[in-house]
Order: structure tokens, then sequence, then C-alpha cells
């Protein structure tokens, strides 16, 4: 089952969260949470702001469900251009209002936690080897194999042909062979 695959009760839990019915609402949130934070946080490479921008995803559900119409788009992939739009939204904030880095401290209960340098090291090649393809490259990699989602789940929620995200894909994973060829 794929992360737009409609639960069984959607329609159901749709119908009562636009009533008001919090635990319809909680139960949308179960079924698209973790798919929401997940796109975000490898988008962003930050937690705590994937979790800031998986609530705002939410807050801006329940504000608009009463408008929802599923008109062939499903209600996941509605939730991913949500999803989109508030990460667009960050990164404009960002670029408008850079902030400066605070310097790490060990203060408190808080304290940096080790990461192998291993881990560090495959990240970072992830991180620079993704900057070499466009958004739109970008978003299609990000959705199909961090996420998980399908060619057909990415068309959705990206609002293209099945066919236009298959070219992005190809010419995505072309660029990274090369950059990656490049990079040995």
């Amino acid at each position: 089952m794929g992360l737009l695959t409609p639960h069984p009760d959607e329609k159901r839990w749709i119908a009562r969260a636009r009533q008001g019915d919090p635990e319809a609402i909680a139960a949308l949130y179960r079924h698209y949470a973790d798919g929401i934070y997940r796109y975000l946080f490898y988008r962003l490479g930050d937690a705590e702001t994937a979790e800031d921008l998986t609530a705002d995803v939410f807050l801006k559900m329940i504000e608009d469900l009463p408008r929802y119409e599923e008109r062939g788009l499903p209600f996941g992939a509605w939730l991913f251009r949500i999803a989109r739009a508030r990460l667009i939204d960050h990164w404009r904030r960002q670029h408008r209002h850079p902030t400066a880095a605070l310097e790490d401290t060990e203060t408190g209960p808080y304290v940096t936690r080790e990461v192998p340098e291993d881990a560090i090291d495959a990240s970072e090649m992830i991180e620079r080897a993704l900057r070499v393809l466009t958004p739109e490259q970008r978003e299609v990699i990000t959705l199909r194999f961090l996420v998980g989602m399908s060619l057909e789940e990415v068309a959705r929620a990206m609002g293209k042909t099945v066919g236009a995200v298959k070219a992005l894909q190809h010419r995505a994973l072309g660029t990274l062979a090369r950059y990656l060829e490049k990079a040995r």
C-alpha cells in the first residue's frame, strides 16, 4: 500500500472531520503524518523544522477541509501539495530572513549525540549530489526514493502526468550518475 493509498474509512473520516470531529482529524493525521514528515525532513534535513511544517500542513488541512473536493485528486495528494506549498513558504521566509547558526553548547540536559563519521560522509554526499538537480528533479527523487512513493503517487502529488515524472526521474538519475562518476 503506497503513501497516497486511501484508507478504507478515509471518505468517512473526511466527512466527519469537516464536521469538526477530533477523532476523524486524528485518524487522517495518523494515516498521513509519517509520509508528510519524511517528505519534509528529506527536503529540509532538519527534524525540528520538518515537525513544525508537518503540524502546519495539518492545521492548513483543518482550515481548508470544508473547501476540499476530490475531483480526481486523492486526499493524500492534496496533503502533499499543501506540504510542498508550506516548504516553499518556509524557504522564502528563510531567504528573506536568514538566521545565524548558534554555536553548539553543552548546557543542561541537552548534549550533542555522536554520529558515526561514515554516516555523515554518506549524508553529505547525498545532499551535495541532490543539489546538482533542478528543483523538480530533486522533488521526484525525494518522493520516489526517500519517501517511497510510486510513480503514480508522485504524479498526483506534483500535479504531473506519470510520463512527465518518468522523464524527470530519468534525467535526474542520469545527472546523478554523471555527478557521482566525476566525484570518484
